[in-house]
């Protein structure tokens, strides 16, 4: 995974189809999700959407994962896979997902409340996003990807959050992981420099509490080590000379949640 790619504007825009069929498949799952909804039922109305839209699912197979979704509830970080365990009143749920049309993927993850959640809980989802977006405005050509980090680190700690080190964001292409890889913990003016035409995923997985993190017997599903909850949103972005153009987007999943 050493080779950056620069895109072509043509690659752009087919990276943009993607990246904005992921935000609709994630606002379709956004209608359906409630106290007493299971993700694997999520998980199967985003797999027929993604169909009925000529692509394919991104994570089904990939490195062996048996879903279509990442589906990561309360202490889930990351990487959880769709169960039958319903989701329940004051839950918090990130979802993660992937598609892959006309030989580009698009990737993009947003947490979801289940009801009404505490505060404090609020308060996370809205400063993780609210990180993700600082981190954002440093994808310019001629920053670092230590600016990114620096960032998204900087904010969320600040409010006393923890910021998850072992996962990082990424290149995105023709491949759906692709260098450079981009923490969300660094230092300014450090790491590989972003020119134009470099496609990242930007994704913060910020804890309410410690950093900490292990891996479940499943080899897949990312939990806080203290059991805490912790947040993940994530934006396909390109690098531009003086503003960062985001490629992917929230604004469908918003409509459906002021809705309901």
């Amino acid at each position: 995974m050493s080779r950056i790619n620069l895109r072509s504007e043509e690659e752009i825009e087919l990276i943009r189809e993607s990246s904005l069929l992921v935000g609709k498949t994630l606002a379709e799952v956004a209608k359906h999700i409630q106290p007493g909804v299971t993700p694997l039922e999520l998980d199967k109305i985003a797999d027929e959407f993604i169909r009925d839209h000529d692509a394919v699912p991104s994570f089904k197979g990939y490195n062996g994962f048996p879903n279509s979704l990442c589906i990561s509830p309360n202490e889930v970080v990351v990487h959880g896979i769709p169960g039958s365990k319903q989701l329940r009143e004051g839950d918090v749920v990130s979802i993660d997902c992937g598609v892959y049309k006309n030989g580009y993927h698009g990737d993009s993850a947003y947490t979801f409340e289940v009801g009404e959640v505490k505060e404090e809980v609020k308060d996370l989802l809205r400063v993780t996003k609210e990180s993700l977006y600082l981190g954002i405005e440093e994808a310019v050509a001629g920053n670092r990807i230590g600016d990114i980090g620096f960032a998204i680190q900087a904010y969320a700690e600040k409010h006393g959050y923890g910021v998850v080190r072992e996962l990082v964001g990424h290149g995105l292409g023709s491949d759906l992981h692709e260098a450079p890889e981009v923490p969300n913990y660094g230092k300014r003016g450090r790491g590989k420099q972003l020119m134009e035409g470099m496609v990242l995923a930007i994704e913060p997985m910020i804890n309410l509490a410690s950093r900490s993190i292990r891996q479940e017997r499943d080899g897949w599903t990312i939990v806080t080590k203290d059991r805490k909850f912790s947040a993940h949103f994530e934006h396909d972005v390109v690098v531009r000379k003086d503003e960062a153009e985001i490629l992917s987007t929230f604004s469908f999943i918003e409509e459906v949640l002021n809705k309901k």
